[in-house]
């Protein structure tokens, strides 16, 4: 059978915490925390295994950290404290599963490649492949 990894291969042990909401947006949209995270340019998965990994205290003054960095939602700036010590709750208790074990390892490993840059590259390899396949096709010999 195949692996269920596969098709979702982020820890479902983050799902509580990263879709929890951390209030409105100025637009009136509710906000998670995956959101808010990605909106400042951060993997929310990556930074959720490091939270876990800090654990306690650490994760508590990091994610209040990030929090206090949001500027799309006004309730933050003033309350970035209580929804990080609410949020931090929601955090599992240490890596348990083989997907959580894998991604808290990485976590402080550096950022992977995007999987669009992996395919653009490869697209261009491809175009340069087929034209330079047609110029030697053409070429007579």
């Amino acid at each position: 059978m195949a692996d269920p990894s596969v098709l979702n291969p982020h820890p479902p042990e983050f799902d509580r915490f990263l879709y929890a909401s951390v209030g409105k947006d100025r637009n009136g949209y509710a906000v998670t925390v995956l959101s808010t995270l990605a909106r400042l340019g951060l993997d929310p998965w990556n930074e959720t295994a490091e939270l876990v990994t800090l654990g306690g205290d650490a994760a508590r003054a990091r994610l209040g950290s990030l929090l206090a960095r949001s500027r799309d939602v006004p309730a933050l700036a003033r309350n970035h404290g209580r929804v990080a010590r609410d949020l931090s709750q929601l955090l599992p208790e240490g890596p348990t599963s083989g997907a959580l074990q894998r991604a808290a390892s990485t976590a402080g490993e550096g950022r992977s490649i995007p999987s669009g840059v992996i395919l653009t590259v490869l697209a261009v390899l491809y175009v340069v492949f087929q034209i330079f396949m047609a110029v030697r096709s053409g070429s007579g010999e």
